[in-house]
């Protein structure tokens, strides 16, 4: 994918620049901002902003209110956080459009920022609608996109306000594409992806996506279950989605016409109801009763075998139950293996990155995407809203 027209090249001083940010960030039982990675990713876009004298008008949504005001999704902690970091108080508007965020906006100064209050308390936010893409609008005269977890959908804070005003990829954004293009443009080979969570039905096209273009997919986690199961595997108790076996056969098929080795556990390690540690069990013969939650030993040594001559690789999902520390041996040890071997390491989607960094082993990426659902449509080589709106550089 081509770079898109960079916050560089914008003229900001004493301008209001809305930007769109992607600051949904997870919290705790406090309520306090739990995870700050996106906070910080956002950092360097913003500062660049604030040196250069523009006066910034953030915007950003924060769960799932359902187009309702329910302050249980305020983004107040957020602003208590990211003033922290910028060293400036940032006050919160108390809400995205109307008249109170219209003064707030004027009133700005060079160098100062506002925090509008969560876009998604309005129904309109979600919908693209054009009159509320209009009222954000009227806050800036010039846009910024740094949400890069955002691109993939067309709403009116991404897609709708982009077209209303002189649009600019902030520098994260700059940054996904920079990363992420060249696994879908001429990868390294030979290229290995390692794909585990769950919801085959949901990552199917994702996984399509790699045939001939993957050397080998390794499929861990409870998205290995439609298809061991349409191999005939008795899998316990572990949920297995239904009705996958058609498409999993033509998946198998096509994957072994476009010379692309599909890797399926061979063992698992299993939880047994009432009893308190884990055992191995072969992948097509968990005993009745018994769920399996992680890849065994023998699977580990095969997966990391695998990757022994790799040049490229893209990882995506745990390859078991990662947040039970009983479960987090496989995805912990495969991912950890990788870091001794050389070439481009990337891990994108979903908490990829927070589980890496939960295991301790990041450090086996080059690069650990923000992007979530917009980094898996991203390498699938998809089309992003958010994305196609600002022009090329």
């Amino acid at each position: 994918m081509p770079l898109k027209r960079g916050v560089q090249e914008a003229s900001v001083k004493g301008r209001r620049v809305l930007v769109r940010v992607d600051f949904n960030v997870p919290q705790d039982a406090k309520g306090q901002v739990a995870d700050d990675h996106r906070i910080v990713e956002a950092l360097p876009t913003l500062r660049h902003l604030q040196t250069s004298g523009a006066r910034m008008i953030l915007m950003s949504h924060l769960g799932r209110p359902n187009g309702v005001r329910d302050m249980r999704f305020s983004l107040r902690p957020v602003v208590h956080r990211l003033s922290g970091y910028l060293g400036v108080p940032v006050p919160l508007a108390e809400d995205c459009v109307g008249i109170h965020a219209l003064e707030a906006s004027a009133r700005l100064k060079n160098g100062e920022f506002l925090m509008l209050e969560n876009l998604r308390f309005h129904p309109g936010e979600e919908a693209n609608d054009p009159a509320f893409a209009g009222q954000l609008a009227q806050l800036g005269e010039v846009f910024v996109e740094e949400a890069f977890g955002s691109v993939h959908r067309a709403h009116a804070s991404t897609v709708g306000v982009a077209r209303k005003l002189p649009a600019y990829a902030g520098f994260l954004v700059e940054k996904e594409i920079r990363e992420l293009t060249p696994l879908i443009d001429g990868p390294i080979r030979p290229y290995v992806a390692i794909l585990g969570g769950a919801k085959v039905a949901d990552k199917l096209p994702l996984l399509q996506s790699f045939l001939g273009r993957a050397d080998s997919l390794l499929i861990g986690g409870a998205l290995a279950f439609p298809f061991l199961a349409a191999q005939g595997a008795q899998l316990g108790d572990s949920k297995v989605e239904p009705g996958l076996e058609e498409a999993v056969h033509e998946f198998l098929t096509l994957a072994q016409e476009r010379g692309t080795r599909v890797l399926l556990p061979e063992d698992w390690l299993v939880e047994i109801p009432g009893q308190a540690e884990a055992e191995a069990a072969p992948a097509n013969a968990v005993p009745h009763g018994a769920i399996a939650r992680d890849i065994g030993p023998t699977t580990r040594d095969h997966f990391f075998a695998a990757l022994l001559e790799s040049k490229t690789v893209f990882w995506n999902g745990p390859l078991g139950l990662a947040e039970d520390p009983r479960f987090a041996a496989g995805t912990r040890e495969v991912l950890a293996g990788l870091a001794t071997i050389p070439g481009r390491h990337v891990g994108a989607g979903g908490d990829s990155a927070r589980v890496a960094q939960d295991l301790g082993v990041a450090d086996a990426f080059q690069y650990l995407s923000t992007g979530g659902g917009a980094a898996l449509e991203f390498v699938q080589g998809a089309a992003l809203p958010g994305l196609s709106v600002i022009p090329d550089a």
